[in-house]
């Protein structure tokens, strides 16, 4: 990867981190798919998994919030063409679209089930419900916004304390749960409201720093000084267990475990120490990445550029491969089909799967399949600007 000077390169650098994590996110996919371990215990759990799984998990961590934060910053720069009536309007319809593929094409990719007898609240509900949140803050000053952000971020884990174990309203907005509905529908809440409407208002607010008036130079100081800083956050607060993580960190009987333990912050829903740890790392990617040039990174770029085209091919291609594989493992596809469901590392699931090297062969292959398709379809979508429906995918 080569380093050139390129004045036109800060939104590649922005693709090349959507793309980043557009690539990285298959790899936690396809382990859940394909990983004998992940039916079996939780790879963040240091009393059983090994740094090999645990760092395979670990880095996918960062996809999310650097997708959500960088959907912030799009809709800044959309605003940049749009009157706030106009950006408000574009959101709310695309936070709906949003939701509704998430609970039809998304769940049905994940299940293969036809009676749609799980719902799942994932990461594309999650964008959505941003999308409409922020639909409504951005006729707010920018300065309020950011504030919101930051105490949506930093305040959140003061009511992990409060639990409505009965409540879907409460999981939704805080809990992450599970809720059995007329015994026939199961509801999976992963991704909350809170506080992922704060990570993309967030990036909305720094959407300003890419303006031509701002110097680069002075972008790459103050992303790199922001970046360090959260680390250091991340890293003094998860020593102390002081704030910012309901679970704590353990020196436990080896090195191993006790480094599983320190950087396992949690995800559901994500911690003050989860996003300070993730979004530490896309501020420093974002202030460093902008002259990189090559083709490397025109490749991920790619990805980057077609991110709701590829994520949704990439879960229907990694499942299909899945059963593929249960079937000539012996296993049988049916059964497969319904193992992301059935899954539960409290009733685990043996007699399916395969070694973690299996994991990477399946993951790259998927990204090489999938390439031509995403590279045809960004062609298709520079060429044809005028078509409206396109910026819905």
């Amino acid at each position: 990867m080569t380093i050139i000077s390129n004045p036109n390169q800060r939104i590649s650098s922005i693709d090349l981190v959507k793309g980043l994590a557009m690539i990285i996110m298959a790899l936690d996919h396809v382990r859940d798919f394909v990983h004998a371990p992940a039916f079996l215990f939780d790879p963040g759990d240091p009393t059983q998994t090994t740094l090999a799984i645990f760092f395979t998990r670990w880095v996918t961590h960062f996809c999310a919030p650097a997708f959500s934060f960088l959907a912030g910053m799009s809709a800044f720069m959309i605003s940049k063409r749009k009157s706030k009536k106009e950006l408000s309007g574009f959101l709310l319809k695309r936070g709906i679209w949003l939701i509704f593929i998430e609970f039809t094409v998304v769940c049905f990719s994940w299940f293969f089930d036809i009676g749609f007898g799980t719902f799942l609240f994932g990461v594309i509900w999650s964008l959505g419900i941003s999308m409409i949140a922020l639909a409504g803050l951005v006729f707010l000053p920018r300065k309020f916004i950011l504030i919101f952000s930051l105490i949506m971020i930093f305040g959140h884990n003061l009511l992990d304390s409060i639990r409505f174990d009965d409540s879907i309203w409460w999981a939704l907005i805080h809990q992450r749960n599970t809720f059995f509905v007329l015994d026939n529908f199961l509801l999976l809440v992963g991704y909350t409201i809170i506080p992922w409407t704060g990570v993309m208002s967030l990036g909305y607010c720094f959407g300003d720093f890419y303006n031509k008036s701002v110097d680069s130079a002075k972008r790459k100081l103050t992303f790199n000084v922001i970046g360090i800083l959260a680390i250091l956050l991340f890293v003094i607060l998860r020593w102390t267990n002081f704030y910012g993580e309901p679970k704590v960190f353990e020196q436990l009987g080896t090195l191993s475990m006790s480094l599983i333990s320190f950087f396992n912050p949690s995800k559901y829903p994500p911690s003050l120490l989860y996003l300070l740890m993730t979004l530490g790392g896309t501020f420093l990617l974002l202030a460093n990445s902008e002259k990189w040039k090559g083709k490397t990174v025109d490749f991920i770029c790619t990805f980057g550029r077609v991110p709701f085209f590829y994520y949704i091919l990439h879960l229907y291609l990694i499942h299909l491969i899945a059963m593929v594989l249960a079937t000539l493992s012996g296993f049988g596809w049916k059964k497969n089909m319904i193992l992301v469901v059935l899954r539960g590392f409290e009733n685990p699931i043996p007699g399916y799967g395969f070694p973690l090297w299996v994991v990477y062969v399946v993951w790259i292959s998927v990204i090489l399949v999938l390439y031509p398709l995403c590279k045809k379809f960004d062609r298709y979508k520079i060429g044809n600007k005028d078509k409206w429906w396109l910026s819905y995918f």
